[in-house]
């Protein structure tokens, strides 16, 4: 663990929040400005993972995988698929196994 993730504070999560219509989001805010967020839009069982962000302030410590692990967890409990949109997204998931059973 690196230094940089000892300032993350224990109580670090992220807020499911509907972006409106089908387009939703895990985001973590400070002071009223989104610092770190994952959205998508769900559709016919399928979740369209179309964007992560993350604060300059934050980076280096692993917060869009744990935001990536927060969405494959929703789709996991409501038995949903996850297309890979986003650049990160596609990243990971040519990376890695630990998707395979919510790829679309």
């Amino acid at each position: 663990m690196s230094e940089k993730d000892l300032n993350l504070p224990q109580d670090f999560g992220f807020d499911l929040v509907n972006l409106g219509g089908h387009k939703y989001a895990y985001q973590h805010k400070e002071n009223d400005n989104v610092t770190a967020e994952i959205e998508w839009t769900e559709d016919n069982g399928i979740m369209t993972m179309t964007h992560t962000f993350v604060d300059d302030s934050l980076r280096g410590q692993g917060i869009a995988k744990k935001l990536l692990d927060q969405a494959a967890e929703n789709a996991r409990d409501k038995g949903l698929k996850m297309k890979a949109v986003c650049s990160y997204v596609v990243n990971v998931f040519d990376r890695s196994d630990d998707y395979n059973d919510v790829k679309a």
